[in-house]
């Protein structure tokens, strides 16, 4: 049986603790973390899971595009506690947000990475495209 669940409010400092450990390219901040977690959790699209006692997180996006003919889901966020990688807590999460999306009718899920490539092609993914990004 799967411990994946949609996140509720009760599990933001564990999602907050997750993210600020994650983050590289950002300080996570708690009011704009606050912010956004309010929005994920109210906005149709948007999914926020956890795993276990929030050991934990996936957040995703279903969206509809035109290049895939119908709707897709996007991984923005992934991070397992540190002590509890390799554990399939990660898998899970990934294979939680596949069955979603494929529920709202997803063609393909895909996801942007500089870390954990290797993690990603084991699941079935495969590289394709370049990222770019610019801070606003």
């Amino acid at each position: 049986m799967s411990d994946v669940r949609r996140a509720t409010e009760e599990d933001a400092e564990a999602v907050f603790v997750l993210a600020a450990e994650m983050a590289v390219s950002f300080t996570v901040e708690r009011e704009a973390f606050g912010r956004g977690l309010s929005s994920v959790l109210n906005t149709a699209g948007a999914h926020l899971l956890v795993v276990g006692a929030v050991e934990g997180y996936l957040l995703g996006f279903v969206h509809p595009t035109f290049y895939a003919n119908g709707p897709v889901g996007w991984v923005e966020e992934i991070a397992v506690r540190h002590d509890r990688r390799r554990h399939g807590l990660g898998a899970r999460l990934m294979a939680a947000f596949e069955d979603l999306a494929r529920s709202e009718g997803c063609v393909l899920t895909a996801l942007a990475t500089r870390r954990a490539a290797d993690f990603y092609a084991a699941l079935g993914y495969q590289a394709g495209a370049e990222y770019f990004s610019k801070r606003l």
